[in-house]
């Protein structure tokens, strides 16, 4: 389906969920035209059928339509992928702003303090805190399957393994280094676009870590930043490098 299909399903699904009584293809088309949409009710009315055909809506006599179960779940999937969609244009603007080179410059001085806490936490690391970075991984793969913001989950393995290290003069210097609240989600937005995962990554270095390996733990957290400095330079040359953009 395409983007412009996916728009006009989603507004009118929102139409007939935010109405407390069966609509008409005319109320329809009536906020279809509120929201910039010029169609004919005719247009409306085929639109609606494929609909209930679809599942998504069904008949009440002649009082109009209502949405099934199916219909609100696939509502809920549109605004989910509408709410993305929109967050995806803020944080163009927020990459644009914050330049390549201080992407790098930052993922260059997080590779430098993260590969010492990892290499640390391996060998200070409590049962406790290992169950606790478990559960953040097991949390990111389902919200990768669920095509879900991993966003969060990264600052909180990410903060565990500086917990984890018992260096407070690394894990401050850590937190200077992410004080840009954007930081994960634009690295997120940018993985996905080139079509990078971090999960794996995040696996290597917690199997690395719970094996009690400082060597492997420190060399694991250094190939992951490394993954995403590659991927910033990916996504600049695929997105920026026709425009000339340097940054």
């Amino acid at each position: 389906m395409s983007s412009e299909k996916k728009q006009l399903l989603y507004q009118i699904l929102k139409t007939i969920s935010n109405s407390s009584v069966p609509v008409g293809s005319g109320f329809v088309r009536e906020n279809l035209k509120l929201n910039g949409y010029d169609i004919s009710e005719a247009t409306v009315g085929r639109i609606l059928r494929e609909m209930d055909a679809e599942g998504y809506t069904e008949k009440v006599g002649f009082k109009g339509r209502i949405l099934t179960s199916y219909g609100i779940e696939k509502l809920r999937e549109l605004e989910h992928d509408h709410k993305i969609n929109h967050y995806g244009n803020e944080l163009i603007n927020v990459i644009k702003a914050t330049g390549r080179k201080n992407l790098i410059d930052i993922l260059i001085a997080r590779k430098v303090i993260e590969s010492q806490l990892a290499r640390l936490a391996a060998q200070y690391i409590t049962q406790k805190e290992l169950k606790e970075m478990e559960e953040v991984i097991k949390f990111q793969q389902v919200h990768v399957e669920k095509g879900l913001s991993i966003a969060e989950d990264d600052v909180k393995f990410h903060k565990l393994i500086a917990q984890a290290a018992r260096n407070r003069v690394l894990d401050a210097a850590l937190d200077l280094i992410r004080q840009h609240g954007q930081l994960s989600p634009i690295l997120e937005y940018i993985r996905k676009k080139v079509k990078s995962k971090v999960l794996l990554d995040h696996e290597k270095i917690f199997e690395a870590i719970a094996s009690r390996n400082p060597e492997a733990a420190e060399n694991a957290m250094v190939k992951h930043i490394e993954n995403l400095i590659a991927d910033v330079e990916k996504y600049w040359s695929m997105v920026y490098e026709s425009e000339n953009v340097t940054m």
